[in-house]
């Protein structure tokens, strides 16, 4: 089970998420409470284990500008949350190594999502940041063979029904783990990290990890089953 949190804002969260077992940690660079500059994360990402996915999250920005900032800041990947078309979303990801794109819950265009050049396909609720849980069924609407990232509302308290629900490819929370709107709560980043990977061993799955030899191709590029290709290594 993949687990990214999002919403960070600060070194201080963002190591602790890694010690505590996160795979990816988001940041915010559209409007949004939790909103940080780029200089703030390029210089926080410095300072984070290679081996956890750095994301942006940028909603109906230019598409250059969202390159631009990727690779100044040293990211290792982008999520599109706004109604990005096709053509931005295929154009930044011949640029970015990995892309999640965003759909709200019960969005009719969620059923196309099959034909995204995004890697993975992120089903949030109908209010992105609201910290309100929305019927995950509603998730269904998602076509099969897309990985499938989970957010909108979940806590350590939901999580493992969500996860037995729609089993996703991962999960994503933000406020369901905050003191305060871009302050996480130690107790409940624990707690959720804990509770999604015993959800996921509960259900008789294992945590994905392989190499990059272990890569399969999807459509024209090379994707990892876990995290995405880690462009640093070939430095």
């Amino acid at each position: 089970m993949f687990v990214k949190i999002c919403g960070i804002t600060n070194e201080d969260d963002a190591l602790l998420a890694t010690a505590l077992g996160a795979d990816a940690l988001g940041f915010v660079f559209a409007p949004s409470r939790r909103q940080v500059k780029p200089d703030i994360v390029r210089d926080i990402v410095k300072r984070l284990p290679r081996e956890i996915t750095t994301v942006g999250v940028f909603k109906d920005d230019r598409p250059a500008h969202v390159v631009d900032v990727a690779a100044r800041v040293g990211l290792h990947a982008v999520q599109l949350h706004g109604h990005e078309p096709m053509s931005e979303v295929k154009w930044i990801r011949e640029r970015v190594r990995f892309v999640i794109q965003g759909f709200a819950a019960g969005d009719p265009s969620l059923a196309a999502a099959v034909n995204s050049p995004a890697d993975v396909i992120l089903v949030d609720s109908p209010d992105p940041g609201s910290g309100r849980v929305f019927d995950w069924r509603l998730a269904e609407g998602a076509p099969s063979g897309v990985r499938l990232l989970l957010a909108g509302g979940l806590t350590a308290h939901n999580v493992a029904e969500a996860i037995k629900l729609v089993r996703p490819w991962g999960v994503d929370v933000s406020s369901g783990v905050e003191a305060a709107a871009g302050l996480k709560d130690p107790r409940k980043l624990r707690q959720f990290i804990e509770a999604a990977r015993a959800a996921t061993a509960d259900a008789g799955e294992h945590p994905i990890d392989l190499t990059r030899e272990e890569r399969h191709d999807n459509g024209n590029h090379a994707v990892s089953e876990n995290r995405p290709y880690d462009w640093q290594l070939d430095d």
